[in-house]
């Protein structure tokens, strides 16, 4: 279920803005009121639905040679594959191999670490099978897990974020405007910015003692985060 959370602050001043036609000229646009003009900043948050988990793990090897080294790491790539595909993973991408010659105190015998970056894209369900059965593999670091929203409905949760930081502005204007003895409100100029802020979800290893697997249902929810500066022009 959907829930918007608004706020907004306002600013009494005069502004300027730089029109897109315009990239890269310092151009000033003169905004034209008889009146008083006012700023009013409204935003808003619309919870959704997780429809996808994005996943970021690295995977590690250390041997006595470079060479040995990447052969292990190509090992635990394979089973990380295996163990990814079978949870039906999407975007799997991996990484070109890293290596090097880790510090060891003097006498001892060299130490060569080599390690790729795997990332992809799971459905919720398979949470418990990411931890379960790739964070267990020998050489795998699982990172958070972003939850992510469909991408297919973007376009709709802008517009109803648009109004919805909108309708706050314009009250907290209408508000601001009746205290100064003001009853009318006209629109000058619109800024917006925002977008989407993925959660993100430590996941770790399943612990052989844990009495209940890791449920998707408790992931915090992806937010989208709109906000906007309405300038308004403020009339008796």
């Amino acid at each position: 279920m959907s829930a918007f959370r608004a706020s907004a602050t306002l600013v009494v001043a005069l502004l300027t803005a730089l029109p897109p036609a315009a990239a890269g000229a310092q151009v000033q646009l003169q905004l034209s009121c008889s009146g008083t003009v006012l700023d009013a900043r409204g935003s808003a948050t619309l919870k959704r639905a997780i429809s996808s988990l994005r996943v970021n793990l690295s995977v590690q090897a250390e041997a006595p040679s470079s060479k040995a080294a990447l052969t292990l790491l190509q090992q635990r790539l394979d089973a990380v594959r295996r163990a990814l595909q079978a949870l039906k993973v999407n975007e799997l991408r991996v990484s070109s191999p890293t290596v090097w010659n880790r510090y060891v105190p003097a006498g001892q015998p060299a130490v060569f670490e080599a390690s790729s970056q795997v990332s992809g894209q799971l459905a919720p369900e398979q949470l418990q099978g990411l931890i379960a059965q790739v964070g267990s593999l020998s050489g795998v670091r699982l990172s958070p897990v972003d939850a992510e929203a469909d991408q297919s409905t973007t376009a709709a949760a802008t517009r109803q974020l648009l109004q919805a930081a909108y309708s706050d502005a314009l009250q907290r204007g209408k508000d601001l405007a009746a205290v100064m003895g003001l009853r009318q409100l006209r629109p000058l100029q619109v800024r917006v910015d925002g977008g989407l802020r993925p959660v993100p979800m430590a996941a770790m290893a399943l612990a052989r003692s844990a009495p209940a697997p890791f449920d998707p249902r408790e992931l915090p929810e992806p937010s989208d985060r709109l906000s906007l500066e309405v300038t308004f022009c403020a009339l008796p």
